[in-house]
């Protein structure tokens, strides 16, 4: 049996999750979105047993998106890449503060941020200097 697992990723060139959404629509239409990434996760069947993509904006997560499948592409330059397949709804997440990272990594779900709850999606973050002290003390 698997155990739950996320992956937590930088977003790199949106503001915000309302900036990934429109990217995302844009390049991908009807079909599902991804993310293709040079490593292919070793816990796959982990991540595959309901995980999500936990996206970092600016220094901190505020959403999140259910990876439903990975599938291998092959790049143009011949090499072998991991395409993750994602929901293409994003549930926005308490914001977290977290520090700048290469590539991706794993996140447990104790771990992770809790969802917002039902409309508060569109309510702006704590600023980033107070949510980083309290999660310093325990009170994220």
């Amino acid at each position: 049996m698997a155990d739950l697992v996320h992956i937590i990723k930088l977003c790199v060139g949106a503001e915000g999750p309302e900036d990934l959404l429109a990217w995302q629509r844009s390049h991908f239409g009807a079909r599902p979105p991804v993310h293709v990434t040079r490593m292919w996760p070793k816990r796959a069947d982990d991540v595959l047993a309901g995980g999500s993509l936990y996206w970092v904006f600016k220094g901190m997560v505020l959403g999140r998106q259910r990876i439903t499948a990975l599938e291998q592409v092959t790049g143009g330059d011949g090499i072998s890449r991991c395409a993750i397949v994602l929901d293409p709804e994003l549930i926005r997440t308490e914001p977290l503060p977290r520090r700048p990272f290469q590539g991706w990594r794993y996140l447990a779900p104790a771990d992770a941020p809790r969802d917002l709850l039902p409309g508060r999606e569109r309510e702006d973050p704590l600023p980033r200097d107070l949510l980083a002290a309290l999660a310093e003390i325990g009170l994220r």
